[in-house]
């Protein structure tokens, strides 16, 4: 069971999309562009009401509540490790939130996910070792 076609992908975000509200829906579109351009080979699927990224196993989620557009990094030792680049992000746990029509930090949200990326693919070669 391969991963779904590009346009299945993009059915799964649109469908998420219609589900938000509008005020977040243009920010939710430029973080899911942002992490495709990062790793345009990530399968997205919707868990726990978030839409998710995953190369090899769950990479980073997007998402929306009330008052804020979510990155979820799926990683508490990477933000406790990253906390002094994390600047004035509001963070709870292993999430970072960001107000609806301000600018997204671009070269943060790149580093968080090809991190997420190196400590997945290192997940995976001890896995195969283990074997």
């Amino acid at each position: 069971m391969g991963m779904p076609a590009k346009h299945d992908q993009l059915d799964i975000f649109n469908n998420y999309l219609a589900r938000q509200d509008e005020r977040f829906r243009p920010t939710l579109t430029e973080l899911r562009s942002l992490i495709r351009s990062i790793v345009p080979e990530a399968e997205e699927s919707l868990s726990y009401q978030v839409h998710c990224f995953k190369t090899n196993y769950m990479l980073v989620g997007i998402g929306a509540n009330e008052k804020y557009v979510s990155l979820y990094t799926m990683s508490p030792p990477l933000i406790k490790q990253m906390k002094p680049e994390l600047g004035e992000c509001k963070v709870s746990g292993a999430t970072l939130h960001f107000k609806p029509g301000e600018s997204l930090p671009v070269e943060l949200i790149a580093k968080i996910v090809h991190a997420r990326k190196r400590e997945n693919e290192d997940i995976a070669l001890a896995r195969k070792k283990t074997k």
